[in-house]
């Protein structure tokens, strides 16, 4: 008797992790991971992008902000999550690469993630008063040199993009800047058109906003081609600072251990929404480009940046306190 009782309930297990597995993918809502406050692009891009998927798999994707240091508390956060496919991440420059090489982290997205795909790409835009006396970059650099120590670029914080883009043109142009670190570009950007700093590679978006006030003169992007939202501004490249690129960008991670097809499948549904009109228009508003990769891509794309940025930090000598 006990015997037919142990399998029954064996036959009745084995049917339920059937049933189980049968269930579509996603049988629940997901959670959506960002690591920067709402309100922020990071935040109203995750919204776009899943309500897009919300309308596909017909299940809710809930945006998560958990902001705080710098975007490495939601990593940290979103590191810990079951690898069951129902959390993902909305991973970008700062916390998973600028972060770890500036200053220890207890998160290392090769061994605690799985990439997904790259989603969106921004450049920065080269900016200064409208009170400075240059017109270009080849002006602004001859200004650095001749008064080597005193012009200050401001950034949105120690490993932000606007932060490297500036140590990237210290090295470059061979000139001797000031960086002035601020909590996010938004404080920064009042400074420059206050004449408190002299340059920055601000976020695009507030930097069109800003250069529409008539208060700030744009010189170039920090891309390696021209953008699409500037299209009459030439590239620090084409203005004479060879193998100049600096874009920040963002990706969806998993969990690591998040089964195989999971992850392709929330792969090819990003890429269908990403091609989206609707979604390519709204985050455009936002400033930033859409692209779309394979898992493997992204994984190298992140491993190549890695490289590259700690070089510059090594050579620069860069650090956190």
């Amino acid at each position: 008797m006990v015997q037919r009782l142990l399998c029954l309930l064996v036959l009745i297990a084995t049917a339920v992790a059937g049933w189980a597995q049968a269930q579509p993918y996603p049988s629940k809502p997901v959670r959506f991971i960002v690591t920067y406050p709402p309100g922020g692009s990071s935040e109203v891009s995750a919204r776009i992008i899943g309500q897009q998927l919300t309308e596909y798999w017909g299940q809710s994707v809930m945006i998560d902000p958990r902001p705080g240091a710098d975007g490495s508390i939601g990593t940290e956060y979103a590191a810990k999550q079951a690898a069951d496919g129902y959390t993902f991440l909305l991973a970008n420059f700062g916390p998973i690469v600028a972060k770890p090489l500036l200053t220890k982290v207890s998160y290392d997205w090769k061994r605690d993630f799985v990439p997904v795909s790259r989603i969106t790409y921004a450049a920065n835009i080269l900016v200064v008063p409208v009170s400075m006396p240059v017109k270009d970059v080849k002006q602004l650099i001859a200004l650095a040199r001749a008064r080597p120590g005193e012009l200050t670029y401001g950034t949105s914080g120690p490993g932000s993009m606007s932060h490297f883009a500036g140590e990237m043109f210290k090295r470059l142009a061979k000139v001797n800047m000031i960086a002035v670190n601020y909590k996010g570009n938004a404080q920064a950007i009042t400074d420059i058109m206050g004449g408190q700093i002299t340059t920055m590679f601000s976020d695009a978006l507030p930097a069109m906003a800003a250069m529409n006030t008539k208060k700030l003169r744009a010189l170039a992007v920090t891309s390696g081609e021209r953008w699409r939202f500037t299209p009459d501004l030439p590239t620090l490249a084409e203005s004479g600072i060879k193998g100049f690129a600096a874009v920040n960008w963002w990706g969806i991670l998993f969990p690591a251990g998040v089964p195989r097809p999971i992850v392709d499948k929330v792969n090819a549904d990003l890429a269908k929404a990403l091609a989206n009109e609707r979604v390519k228009t709204r985050l455009g508003e936002l400033g930033v480009e859409t692209i779309s990769s394979t898992p493997e891509e992204f994984g190298a794309f992140m491993a190549s940046e890695t490289a590259r940025w700690g070089k510059l930090i090594e050579d620069a000598g860069l650090k956190l306190k």
